[in-house]
């Protein structure tokens, strides 16, 4: 795909993935056009490609009135990444706000088709895994793409927003040929991540020096963290090679329990302190990993950072911005909020 002849709609690119993203498209020399309403997103994650002339911003909600046509007239290529999310803490506390997600997404697809742009490429998640598949921390399991279900039975409100999304997307392509692609995102994190993430969460605990060092859950669920250059990378390549509205995981097949990268964070920070388990707080899934390989077969793509590399690259980048007494002000807060 030539991006210097496209015109590039980015939904939420002012968040965390979304910024990244942008970063990518940028590169690639595509026309970049960001429709985000700043709840969870920062403009200075695009203040610098705004003020060079290559992305134009729109602050606006997706939710109102006539919003999703203005934003995706004219556009050839439309990521759709715009949500109500959060980490654990947040979709397990926030059913109603995730909700509207399902408003959102149809709202956004419905103007694509209406537009006839070329392609959706959709932000989904591993939440619309079946929770029963992942109750056994004892089995080395893999998530394949075909798991979602039938039986149904995803993550919270925002799992099942996610799900439905996959769902209509299929519909508009086998009705309306609108072309598509779902990437299923598993536990990103990295540079521009949010506290009510588990791995800035963490790396935010060890900067303000918290002791006792507080871990949601037992400690022994397993996570498969995938940097966000990796998240973007196979985001870019759905775009380019699929049409028919597959979804594909993107995710590492590293198998990381959550103690485990807590004492890395503790280990790499220098920072000796008491670990206090919690188990009452929201934990999630306790063992939810992707297996990649459709996403190897369909994009030749595979995460090419390990997980103990991009955290150590993630804590220098956390220390490096961030100041103590801000962090420490605002931490409790963020943990469950946008």
């Amino acid at each position: 795909m030539n991006w210097s002849d496209k015109k590039v709609l980015v939904t939420g690119g002012a968040s965390f993935i979304g910024s990244h993203l942008i970063d990518a498209l940028v590169r690639l020399g595509a026309k970049v056009r960001v429709v985000d309403n700043l709840t969870s997103g920062r403009y200075d994650n695009i203040q610098a490609h705004v003020e060079t002339g290559t992305v134009e911003f729109t602050p606006a909600n997706l939710l109102e009135m006539g919003v999703a046509e203005q934003a995706v007239r004219g556009m050839h290529i439309v990521f759709h990444l715009a949500a109500d999310h959060g980490g654990r803490g947040y979709v397990d506390l926030h059913q109603a706000a995730c909700a509207t997600n399902l408003v959102v997404d149809g709202l956004v697809f419905k103007a694509c088709r209406d537009e006839q742009v070329e392609k959706v490429v959709y932000a989904s998640s591993g939440c619309v895994y079946p929770n029963y598949l992942q109750t056994d921390t004892t089995k080395e399991l893999y998530l394949s793409e075909d798991l979602a279900g039938p039986p149904y039975d995803a993550d919270n409100m925002y799992g099942w927003a996610k799900l439905m999304a996959e769902m209509t997307l299929r519909s508009y392509y086998t009705d309306w040929g609108l072309k598509s692609a779902a990437c299923r995102y598993f536990t990103v994190y990295g540079d521009r991540g949010h506290e009510n993430h588990a791995v800035i969460a963490m790396i935010a605990r060890a900067f303000v020096r918290q002791d006792p060092f507080v871990v949601w859950g037992n400690g022994e669920q397993i996570r498969n963290w995938t940097h966000v250059s990796d998240i973007v990378s196979g985001t870019v390549l759905a775009a380019e090679k699929i049409d028919d509205a597959t979804a594909v995981n993107l995710g590492t097949m590293e198998r990381t329990k959550v103690i485990d990268a807590v004492r890395e964070v503790l280990r790499y920070t220098r920072h000796d302190a008491r670990i206090e388990l919690r188990p009452e707080m929201p934990t999630g899934p306790l063992n939810r990993v992707a297996d990649n390989a459709l996403a190897k077969r369909l994009l030749g793509w595979e995460p090419q950072v390990t997980f103990m590399d991009g955290l150590h690259r993630t804590v220098d980048w956390y220390f490096s911005t961030k100041h103590r007494q801000e962090v420490s002000a605002t931490l409790e807060h963020r943990l469950t909020e946008r």
